[in-house]
């Protein structure tokens, strides 16, 4: 089997599976603002990990937890290697969700993706005004309905660097 130069060019990097809980996944490492995860880490502040340190994030029902998108989409972007995945998925305010867990604190659309994507014109023309570094593609994404009338968003992005 032939060596990846991608992995042969970037040997520690980490993958991060941001807002566990005690949903643990094996090989990440997984993030909690309190035990028990394996390193805890408040969020909302910027990240610890360097620069492009990070092949992969799950973030899954963890960023409508935080208070700034901004920060939230620019420290990803900042720790994922070029061509880093994100793996986002949050409820929407098409639904139920994105307002009845208290501890929401920003609120998510499938259109916040137009502020953090190369292609769309909103992040071509407000990324610089607006402070965003976050470059990302978008891989996939999917808007769906769950039980209790909840809609939850999940896209897959890739840092653009």
């Amino acid at each position: 089997m032939a060596a990846c130069p991608i992995l042969e060019a970037f040997p520690t990097l980490l993958r991060l599976n941001l807002g566990c809980s005690d949903a643990h996944v094996k090989s990440w490492l997984n993030v909690d603002v309190c035990a028990p995860a394996d390193q805890v880490v408040d969020l909302s502040e910027p990240w610890p990990w360097a620069d492009s340190s990070v092949e992969a994030i799950k973030a899954w029902d963890i960023f409508e937890h935080l208070p700034s998108k901004l920060l939230s989409m620019n420290e990803a972007h900042r720790v994922l290697r070029p061509g880093g995945q994100l793996d986002l998925y949050v409820p929407t305010t098409d639904g139920r969700g994105a307002f009845q867990d208290p501890t929401h604190v920003s609120f998510w659309t499938p259109n916040d993706l137009f502020y953090w994507c190369e292609n769309y014109p909103e992040w071509q023309r407000f990324h610089v005004a607006y402070g965003i570094t976050a470059r990302f593609r978008v891989i996939n994404q999917h808007h769906a309905e769950y039980p209790g009338r909840v809609w939850k968003l999940r896209a897959i992005l890739e840092a653009v660097k």
